[in-house]
């Protein structure tokens, strides 16, 4: 759906001569033209106006003097630095470009009438009106041979007569048809055989009069004839072959005049209708660009007048089978301004050449464009103006009209060069065309003045009546901007105001949100009328945003075939078939390196599309993309980054828009919350009333599942970061939605038991109570009956899992509703005998035999203790087979006797686990102390074991040799403590005051409450230091690229070796001053200030938490401190402790990495040379000043054991 657009037309009338122009044709290395006349040959260079070198066809006789010879070929040879030319008296002449000589290399006595040379410039072909004549580049002779081939037929294969053949849709009367018979050739057809070659080079074409109508005639490079066409009748003399299979030709038909298309072996093809009536022009030549995207068709009007023939040029191109009629040039009826010879650049595939009879010459040169409506808000339609000779607008925010259809059309009296969309906030859907004729039609018509075709380009339309265009300038290398404004005497005609540019203008943009407009010279210069950022797209795929304030062009991409804005994003494809879509406020280098990266699995600006896309329009204030496949066809697709930028923008607190959004395009539900967890959580009763529907709500509910805006959907780096709940995201949305939800309406019955089975640990007895609870009251309307409900739970929850639940509320009740609804379970037989053995028990055995059919052991150890002590052996028997032990324990009273029966049993257990310390602490409190003491001699625990020994009391003698057996702690290289033993163990205990126990001992164990406040306290600094220097190290950071520029590749590494070697140079001065270490020490401590804003404020914090972690890691010894509170029945103060320390522990520990990165990558794809020179001189450096400057990560002693398994 892309339209030409004129870039700029270069008209030049310094070239004056002799006669009239002829023939010409254009050099591919300096893009100056060769004209031939009937007197001479000249070289002439259209942007300077100036000749280059010129020569005389007359003084040497290749043209007679008076002016009555033709020259019927004109060919530049780039490598033989010279140009063909071809008489029609015979001569082949060579014009040499550097020494300005003729030389005649050939002659043909019987004249020619064309020359045509292969596409690689190898080959020649001459023909004369009977003969062809095929030779080299060096003129040697290849062939000669008739144009007219009577040896060359159709063959029959024998396949039957034509009566007996199948004739598909036509039928019997096919065979009964009788040929029609073939009309000669019009009358105004000049009788010369036409030569084209294939874009190839390996086939040409020539259609020649044979007999009295024209035939088409394939030669491969050896001069062999392949294929003769059928006569066909109404063949005209235009004859082109692009780089493809089909040649085009122009065929006369009884009620039209079509452009068709043969295949090589002569048959029809295709073909397309001119819009003219069947005798209203001729066609002269077809021609087609270099690159067979635009056919050029020449027309003469022969509807001759006073003043001569009209000539037209008409430039087609095709997209979806269907051909468009995108540009007209109509020279007017004057002789002397009508085109001579017309031919395409070699280099430049969309700039024509155009040489009149008065020695003008014209260039013209096109761009692809799409115009689209400028609108940015919901009002825009969208629409897309596509010129096919009349207007074709489609508006996408109704529809997608695949082309060549459209939405509607836009008829004028003559065909359509130019369409623009006003640029006018609330009234961008309005169209203005520029036609053939000069007029200027928005459902009224304004009358432009021109002097000479395509006398406008750049069309914009700005206001009501006012237009901004570009012309051509006074001087080759200028232009003119036409401000087109209602003239106040004359209502339908246009005023014109003339600005001069000095330059060439190839481009006119305007932003209707601002008012803005900019031009772009052909140099690549960017002026101003009025100013703003500018995105453009060259030729070669390039993609140039321009710096506002220095006017100044940087390259974003390199591969880019079609590029869009809306509203904050740039959209582009490229032809590594993505589709990208990117925040205008990163057009930095941020920008560059997403355009070159491939995007990760969950990149959301980059889409994949099929090969060769163009983006056609994206509609404001939606989702949807419009793409063009290369064939034509139209595709709509929601690219991800729009989709999820207008959900950002809903979730505020439009949720049912973004609901349904989300429902249709497949976004994860989670994002509702995710986003903005915060305001979802204080609107949730507006979510809820929003969108008002129990199956939106259940589908919501059923999707929740970890944060997908840290994974799925990340945030964009200009939205802030939300702060998470400490909670689990899953438990939290399902309470906040089940208590709005049960105080607004009992009839979100069923979302409330999704609500209760979706969390994290699902709550189904509590579900399957809600749902027997609704048997009792009496149903209200529109209320769902416990029998819906509970069919409903069993879709979320496996049968089994339901049926087991509803026995664990002890609810017989509701365990025989679950089980006649249940498809599994539909036999009774299966589960009334074991209901009724259960409720002939007694109520806690029952409960306890429950519990321990659903393996829910500890619930079931609890029931089982209620019961009495004649169940205490099955006690034991649980809690030996499930090793519960510490859950048994706290059941009983401590002086109990059940109590020190487990405490035995549990010891004994820890013996064959290896822990006999802990054994002896449950032995020595349960009062088994020579049991105890067996055990602390195992674990070599030599205190405990003094200590039970002296309570026994152990006689002094066996005392002795306890202690010499405690000595073998020489063993374990503990000779202190074994040198302390043999040394003093009897005088420790010599006094036998029992009494300090209670008096000292107890009471300080109870302070443990202080440990805690402590670990708290070591906690909130930890995490309010660790907090600082994340504010801190971002404040640097941004420091460092403003002042460095995010450009810099070694930025990072430059900003590392300045900060380094100004502490550096900081600390060589306190040395040089300080010259005691108790000076240097105090200096320290001043560089290393908490004080927020101190230059080394980061050091000192990381120096700070260093010591915090230190010190928690130095708590480990809190294994003592346990061992006593367990060892004097304070368990409930030890787990506390004991957590509170682990909590703390593995808080720290989880900070390391943030507070104490690891160093960066020295080598890699990403390093340069002083990048790598930098990290050397770093390593380089000795280790204690480093130590200084940038503090390590503490060492924590992970292999000591500190936990107490009993406590777990």
């Amino acid at each position: 759906m892309r339209n030409l657009k004129l870039l700029k037309s270069l008209g030049s009338s310094e070239l004056q001569g002799l006669g009239s122009p002829q023939r010409f044709c254009v050099r591919a290395d300096s893009g100056s033209l060769l004209v031939a006349s009937q007197f001479s040959i000249t070289e002439f260079e259209p942007r300077t106006g100036q000749v280059v070198c010129e020569a005389s066809l007359t003084a040497d006789g290749f043209l007679p003097e008076d002016g009555s010879g033709v020259v019927v070929g004109l060919q530049d040879l780039a490598e033989l630095q010279s140009a063909c030319l071809a008489t029609a008296g015979g001569d082949v002449v060579l014009f040499n470009l550097n020494t300005n000589q003729l030389e005649c290399v050939g002659s043909v006595d019987s004249g020619l009438t064309s020359m045509s040379w292969s596409p690689d410039e190898e080959l020649v072909v001459l023909t004369t009106q009977e003969t062809i004549i095929m030779m080299t580049k060096d003129f040697e002779p290849i062939t000669e041979v008739g144009i007219h081939q009577d040896d060359f037929k159709f063959i029959t294969v024998g396949w039957g007569k034509k009566e007996t053949q199948f004739h598909g849709s036509e039928g019997k009367q096919a065979a009964q048809r009788k040929t029609q018979q073939v009309q000669p050739a019009v009358a105004w057809d000049d009788r010369r055989p036409r030569v084209t070659w294939r874009g190839d080079g390996q086939l040409f074409a020539i259609s020649a009069i044979c007999p009295q109508t024209r035939k088409v005639r394939v030669w491969n490079r050896e001069g062999v004839l392949q294929t003769t066409s059928e006569p066909i009748n109404g063949l005209e003399q235009a004859l082109c072959w692009p780089s493809g299979n089909l040649i085009t030709s122009t065929q006369r038909h009884p009620n039209k005049h079509s452009v068709v298309f043969m295949e090589k072996n002569g048959l029809l093809h295709g073909d397309f209708t001119l819009p003219l009536s069947r005798d209203q022009a001729k066609v002269k030549e077809l021609l087609w660009n270099n690159d067979s995207t635009v056919l050029t068709v020449w027309l003469e009007d022969l509807t001759a007048g006073e003043d001569g023939h009209v000539n037209t040029y008409q430039l087609w191109t095709v997209g979806n089978y269907h051909w468009y009629l995108k540009q007209s040039l109509d020279f007017g009826r004057d002789p002397q301004k009508a085109p001579v010879h017309v031919c395409w650049d070699p280099e430049r595939p969309l700039r024509l050449h155009v040489v009149t009879y008065n020695w003008t010459c014209f260039a013209y040169d096109w761009g692809w464009t799409t115009e689209r409506s400028p609108g940015v808000d919901g009002s825009d339609h969208a629409g897309v103006a596509v010129i096919d000779g009349k207007v074709l607008v489609t508006t996408f925010r109704q529809s997608v009209v695949p082309p060549p259809m459209c939405s509607f059309e836009l008829q004028l009296k003559s065909p359509v060069n130019q369409v623009t969309f006003l640029h006018r906030p609330k009234g961008t859907n309005q169209i203005a065309a520029f036609t053939v004729d000069g007029q200027i039609s928005v459902f009224s018509q304004f009358p432009v003045p021109q002097d000479e075709p395509l006398a406008l380009r750049q069309l914009l339309w700005l206001q009501d009546e006012l237009f901004l265009a570009v012309s051509s300038g006074l001087l080759p290398t200028s232009s003119t901007l036409l401000i087109l404004h209602a003239d106040q005497d004359a209502g339908d005609t246009l005023a014109v105001s003339r600005v001069e540019v000095d330059g060439v203008v190839v481009s006119v943009v305007h932003s209707s949100q601002t008012g803005t407009v900019a031009f772009q010279l052909e140099d690549g210069q960017i002026r101003k009328l009025l100013w703003e950022y500018l995105l453009g797209l060259t030729d070669r795929s390039h993609l140039y945003a321009g710096d506002t304030e220095n006017i100044h062009l940087f390259q974003l991409a390199s591969n880019v075939c079609s590029f869009a804005v809306c509203d904050d994003f740039l959209l582009i494809s490229t032809h590594s078939h993505t589709c990208r879509c990117l925040q205008l406020s990163t057009l930095t280098v941020k920008l560059q390196a997403a355009l070159a990266s491939d995007g990760g699995q969950n990149d959301e600006t980059l889409r994949r599309v099929e090969r060769g896309s163009r983006i056609v329009t994206v509609v404001p204030q939606d989702t949807r993309v419009v793409l063009q496949m290369p064939r034509g066809n139209l595709e709509t697709v929601h690219h991800r980054a729009l989709v999820l930028a207008q959900l950002r923008k809903w979730l505020d607190l439009r949720f049912r828009e973004a609901f349904e959004c989300m429902r249709k395009l497949r976004i994860n539900l989670n994002l509702i919350y995710d986003h903005n967890p915060k305001v979802f959580l204080e609107n949730i009763e507006t979510f809820i009333t929003q969108l008002n529907s129990i199956n939106s709500i259940n589908l919501f509910l059923t999707e929740l599942e970890e944060d997908t805006s840290c994974s799925m959907y990340p945030r964009p780096d200009s939205g802030p970061a939300q702060t998470q709940p400490t909670q689990k995201k899953v438990d939290v949305v399902c309470d906040a939605l089940r208590s709005a939800m049960e105080s607004m309406d009992p009839n979100f019955c069923l979302s409330v038991l999704t609500a209760h089975v979706k969390k994290t640990v699902p709550e189904l007895e509590i579900a399957l109570q809600k749902v027997h609870e609704l048997r009792d009251p009496p149903e209200a309307p529109g209320s769902v009956s416990a029998e819906e409900a509970l069919k409903y739970l069993l879709f979320l929850v496996n049968v089994n899992d339901l049926y087991e639940h509803s026995l664990g509320t002890y609810d017989f009740d509701l365990v025989l509703m679950v089980a006649e609804k249940s498809q599994k379970l539909q036999d009774p037989k299966e589960y009334l005998p074991f209901l009724n053995m259960l409720k002939s028990l007694e109520p806690n055995y029952q409960r306890y035999t429950i519990d321990k059919h659903l393996k829910r052991y500890r619930k079931a150890l609890v029931h089982l203790t209620k019961c009495g002590e004649e169940h205490f052996p099955e006690v034991l028997s649980l809690v030996k087979e499930q090793k519960l032990y510490s859950e048994a324990l706290r059941l009983y009273a401590a002086d109990s006797p059940q109590f020190k029966f487990l405490s035995c049993g549990y010891a004994e257990h820890l013996m064959e686990q290896q822990q006999a310390e802990q054994a002896g602490l449950l032995l020595w409190r349960c009062g088994e102390p020579v049991r105890a003491l067996q055990a602390f001699t195992i674990s070599s625990s030599w205190r405990n074991t003094i200590c039970v020994a002296q309570q026994i009391p152990l006689p002094p003698d066996q005392l002795a040799l306890l202690a010499r057996d405690l000595a073998k702690l020489t063993e374990q290289r503990r000779y202190s403590e074994a040198a302390l033993l043999l040394d003093q163990y009897a005088k420790i205990y010599m006094h036998n005051r029992q009494d300090i126990t209670e008096t000292n001992l107890k009471p300080a164990l109870l302070e443990v409450n202080s440990q805690m406040g402590f670990l708290e306290a070591q906690v909130a600094t930890f995490a309010r230091h660790r907090n600082r220097l994340a504010v801190v190290r971002e404040q640097k950071e941004k420091a460092r690229l403003d002042m460095l520029g995010p450009d810099c590749p070694d930025a990072e590494l430059y900003s590392e070796a300045s900060s380094m070697m100004t502490a550096s140079k900081y600390s060589q001065s306190n040395s040089r001053i300080s010259r005691s270490s108790k000076n240097r020490r105090k200096a320290e401590r001043k560089k290393l200030s908490l004080k927020e804003g101190s230059p080394m404020e980061d050091r000192a914090l990381m120096h700070a938490l260093g010591e915090i972690l230190t010190t928690v890691d130095k708590m480990r010894e809190i294994h003592s401190l346990l061992k006593a509170l367990v060892l004097f029945q304070f368990d409930k103060q030890a787990e506390k402790l004991q957590l509170a320390y682990e909590e703390t522990l593995q808080a720290v520990e989880a900070a390391v990495p943030e507070v104490w990165p690891e160093g960066p990558q020295v080598t890699g794809p990403n390093s340069t040379a002083n990048s790598i020179m930098a990290s050397f001189q770093q390593q380089q450096r000795p280790a204690a000043s480093q130590q200084a400057e940038t503090p390590a990560a503490p060492k924590m002693r992970n292999g000591v054991k500190w936990k107490l398994s009993i406590l777990k």
